[in-house]
């Protein structure tokens, strides 16, 4: 064998050897990462503000709470109807001229965007119930696109929704008991996943805090 074609040879299967240890380190690498995965919030870790003071120092086992509402067909939705699902939850109202209309826009924004993940549903609960009937909800639905097959705008007892705000989806500053002077105002955005845990908080008004939203939905989804 010449010379330059025992190099050559020799060159090539260097080459060879480093490329695949080039992949074999990668495959160590990506084996060895630690899963990225969101975190399970609990009252303790959210701000006091935030929470009511009964469960202010949970610091583990915090679900969604059980609940009856009545969404914009005038079907009965509780907890059994997100039973197994990721959901995003806000609070809102139909009359709301400041941050509702930017926050239901984002959820719209949102529900197209998860159209190839079914198994993603969203829920809004009206603040204003007592303005917020079936038929308020059913004509702002319509407006607003929404797709009744995976998002409820719900409406019930305002005490049932201001303690679910504050005792199981952990988004209300003020305090009080739900009474016909209580009003709740909020632009969060609470990510749910299939144990009914919270697993995010977002600003349902600012555009990055969507774009973590949905990446952070893709995340659970591969987790669950």
């Amino acid at each position: 064998m010449e010379l330059g074609q025992f190099f050559r040879k020799y060159r090539t299967l260097g080459l060879v050897l480093l490329m695949l240890s080039a992949v074999i380190v990668g495959l160590f690498y990506i084996a060895l990462k630690p899963k990225e995965v969101l975190p399970v919030y609990q009252p303790a870790m959210v701000t006091p503000e935030l929470v009511d003071e009964s469960i202010q120092f949970v610091k583990k086992y915090h679900t969604i709470a059980p609940f009856s509402m009545t969404n914009q067909n005038g079907q009965t939705i509780t907890e059994k109807d997100y039973e197994n699902s990721i959901y995003v939850a806000d609070f809102f109202f139909t009359t709301c001229p400041s941050i509702c209309p930017i926050m239901t826009k984002n959820m719209y924004a949102l529900q197209e965007k998860l159209a190839d993940l079914p198994q993603v549903k969203l829920l809004s609960f009206s603040v204003r119930p007592q303005i917020d009937s079936v038929a308020q909800l059913k004509s702002y639905a319509l407006k607003n696109k929404v797709d009744d097959t995976r998002w409820n705008l719900v409406t019930g007892s305002k005490k049932e929704i201001y303690t679910l705000a504050r005792k199981s989806y952990l988004v209300v500053k003020d305090d009080g008991d739900g009474g016909s002077y209580d009003m709740i105002h909020t632009e969060n955005f609470v990510l749910v996943d299939k144990q009914k845990r919270i697993r995010g908080f977002y600003d349902g008004t600012q555009q990055e805090a969507m774009d973590a939203i949905y990446n952070d939905i893709k995340l659970l989804v591969t987790e669950n």
